[in-house]
């Protein structure tokens, strides 16, 4: 990794402490932000032998994994590795930022022996014994430097030094060699977790076990006191320390489905009984399966009857379950569900600043606030439990480490399909470890040479290009005279050389790896539909809208005269031009814009498509919404409006192009978002003459898609509703910030 020229530009060489250009707030964005990394740097240039030299951080994951069910006992431990130097935006690429570095040993036993304390204890410390000696080639250079050539060309100095282990909370019991229901970060008794307390330290805990007995250390401290942590072998390792943040295990898997999903059925049946309860659990289902379709959001056409939930799919529940439940259960429930959401997202941005991780925390107080709702109406007993009590240590874990986003457990998760269970499912099934490893072996080795070859410039254009060019070299070779004619010697064509990127483990291909441009860019499908009207009237037919012609006018007064800041209502049909030429109708439209938040390329770019089809998966219509620029001098939805997309198209007029797109027009309900729910709410416009307000926008005006959700309210919905008709048949809606974490920045 460090000396992959794809990572030259996209790695940090040394510790820094990074603040905004407008003033001395400070932000963390990658590992080397943190403040662990300055700290060990400190501790390394104490040292005359090492200072100067580069730290080099060694992240470690691991996550059992099962890749068939139905075959029998089929399941690995495998243990990946990446560096800290490497950027949060590659390592959330999946640009071979993780590798995998062994396959851990899982000790089985007969059923008699499984509980069998020796037998635990053997397991236990088979894991870190294992680890330890997987890593044992690492510890020379943890104190003696040693000179390693990096992807940029130079040869520097390195120091190898242990960094954060990426785990859910039942392997941080075994890495932290603490009792269950204990916290493997500080000291607080797994009766009262969300008490304040001192955090675990190496050199503590190893004086509690020369000085207390094994039954006190279990009892008082949690601490199993027969275990030897494999961080014991190497220098500046304190497992406590390196424990880090697990968003999809604590927060997505861990608060929100097994806490919080779970405590809404239980007041459910509490209040209103097991039968009402089912109606309601029911009706909440239909209002999932409601939601209108968007980009990248997964649907449940059946509500949440899931027999295995996945990562994915909880965090698609996450965007749309607010709206539903509301109406069904209290407002404390539901600002509750708000406050921990906003805590969610803010974690999840690609750079914190210092006003983030206050609004984390107002975040954090508020779901600590208004979840005791759960506790006096007889739902939950005790709130001390162990994966929704390491939220109150996300703030430091971020000046620590930098943005979560880096080191989710996700990342190694996604890792599983490419370093297990492909290879498992190459192999003939037969001791298919050795088949599984020698074709990651070959897998690296294929990866090394495409990197060696792209660095020579052997993989710049194609086939056809390379010939070409040859063809003009001998061409150039043989210097035909030029004051004679020669039919012949027309200029050879020579195709454009583009950047070979690869594209991100995105079945849906909104992963952009271009560089980041611009913030924003939309154009349309680059296929007409030609089954679809061809002029104005018949897209005014097609659509249903008499005055569209009269709309089109208006829209090129503007575009003729854009000084002219007056409303188009106002302007007098007369001095309108007109337009009699052909149209061309599209069905969607792509839009590319900077999320780093989200799942995106390494610079940044997102992109996903904006549908306004009469037919989609020839199912039912599509018509998406959108976010519209209509000042842009006012940031966040001050400075935007919601439109309904009918119909993208485009024109000439002039000898000049104007893409284009018919919309409905959405007024906001007040100045600001909701109270209990946070988001922006909006209904549809209307003229006059109480029809639809429409406009006809330029495409360069629409920012991104929007996502809507219904206000359900108190009643039950009917089962006929369908997802398509989810904008025809309400009323008023949620502006959905929950669609995506840059949805989420834009309408906060």
């Amino acid at each position: 990794m460090l000396g992959n020229p794809d990572y030259a530009t996209e790695m940090d060489y040394r510790p820094y402490r990074e603040y905004l250009t407008d003033g001395d707030e400070r932000q963390w964005q990658d590992l080397m932000s943190g403040d662990w990394a300055w700290n060990q740097a400190e501790t390394i240039s104490e040292d005359p032998d090492t200072l100067g030299s580069t730290f080099v951080p060694v992240i470690l994951g691991s996550d059992k994994t099962t890749v068939s069910v139905a075959t029998g006992a089929n399941d690995y431990y495998p243990l990946y590795v990446s560096i800290g130097n490497v950027r949060n935006n590659v390592r959330r690429a999946h640009r071979d930022a993780v590798a995998i570095i062994g396959f851990l040993a899982m000790p089985k036993t007969t059923e008699e022996h499984a509980k069998d304390p020796k037998f635990r204890k053997f397991r236990r410390q088979l894991f870190h014994s294992s680890v330890a000696k997987i890593l044992e080639n690492l510890r020379p250079g943890m104190t003696t430097p040693e000179v390693v050539r990096f992807g940029d060309g130079h040869y520097r100095r390195v120091i190898y030094g242990l960094g954060p282990y990426i785990a859910d909370y039942e392997e941080q019991v075994l890495l932290a060699s603490i009792v269950r229901n204990w916290c493997p970060r500080c000291m607080s008794h797994p009766d009262s977790l969300d008490t304040k307390s001192l955090c675990r330290r190496r050199d503590h805990t190893e004086a509690l076990v020369e000085e207390a007995t094994y039954g006190a250390l279990w009892m008082e401290y949690g601490i199993v006191g027969d275990l030897v942590p494999f961080t014991n072998d190497f220098p500046r390792g304190d497992i406590h320390e390196l424990i880090a943040p697990d968003i999809l295990h604590q927060l997505i898997k861990g608060t929100f489905k097994d806490h919080l999903v779970k405590w809404v059925g239980q007041y459910l049946q509490h209040v209103h009984g097991t039968k009402e309860a089912e109606r309601i659990q029911a009706d909440i289902d239909r209002r999932i399966a409601a939601v209108a379709s968007f980009a990248g959001l997964r649907r449940f056409p059946e509500g949440r009857g899931f027999k295995q939930w996945t990562g994915d799919d909880l965090k698609a529940l996450m965007k749309v379950y607010l709206p539903a439940i509301e109406g069904h259960v209290p407002t404390d429930v539901v600002r509750a569900f708000r406050a921990f959401l906003e805590f969610c997202y803010l974690v999840r941005r690609n750079i914190i600043t210092e006003s983030t991780l206050g609004q984390i925390q107002e975040a954090l107080d508020r779901f600590h606030h208004y979840r005791e709702i759960f506790e006096s109406t007889g739902v939950v007993l005790t709130f001390s439990l162990p994966r929704q009590h390491s939220c109150s240590h996300y703030v430091l874990l971020i000046r620590l480490f930098g943005a979560p986003n880096g080191l989710c457990s996700s990342i190694t998760e996604t890792k599983h399909i490419k370093a297990v269970k492909e290879p498992w499912r190459r192999s003939s099934r037969y001791k298919a470890l050795g088949q599984m490893l020698v074709t990651n072996q070959r897998l690296d080795k294929l990866t090394a040479a495409r990197i060696d070859f792209k660095t020579r410039g052997m993989l710049n254009g194609t086939c056809l290009s390379a010939t070409l060019k040859a063809l003009k070299r001998l061409r150039l070779d043989k210097k035909p005279d030029a004051s004679q004619p020669n039919e012949n010697s027309a200029t050879v064509p020579i195709l454009f050389n583009a950047d070979v990127t690869i594209q991100g483990d995105n079945e849906e291909g909104e992963i952009d790896n271009g560089p980041t441009l611009v913030q924003a860019h939309v154009q349309l499908a680059k296929t007409p539909q030609r089954k679809r009207a061809r002029t104005i009237p018949e897209l005014s037919t097609e659509l249903s809208i008499p005055n569209l012609y009269n709309v089109l006018r208006r829209f090129l007064f503007e575009q003729v005269h854009p000084d002219d800041q007056r409303p188009p209502s106002e302007i007098p049909l007369s001095r309108c031009p007109r337009f009699e030429g052909k149209i061309q109708v599209f069905n969607s439209a792509s839009s590319t814009f900077y999320a780093p938040s989200d799942r995106s390329g390494i610079g940044g770019m997102r992109r996903e498509h904006i549908c306004a089809c009469p037919i989609w998966r020839n199912e039912a219509p599509r018509y998406d919404c959108v976010f519209v620029n209509t000042d842009a001098s006012v940031e966040g939805m001050g400075g935007m409006d919601i439109a309904h997309v009918m119909c993208f198209f485009s024109f000439t007029f002039n000898a000049v192009s104007h893409p284009c797109a018919v919309v409905c027009w959405f007024d906001k309900a007040s100045d600001g978002p909701d109270q209990d729910t946070g988001m922006w709410i909006v209904t549809p416009s209307f003229d006059t003459d109480h029809s639809f307000s429409v406009g006809i926008i330029h495409i360069d005006s629409i920012y991104r898609a929007a996502h809507l959700i219904p206000i359900y309210g108190a009643q039950i919905i009917s089962r006929n509703i369908k997802h398509h008709d989810s904008y025809d048949a309400f009323r008023a809606f949620y502006l959905n910030k929950f669609a995506d974490h840059h949805a989420f920045e834009i309408a906060s």
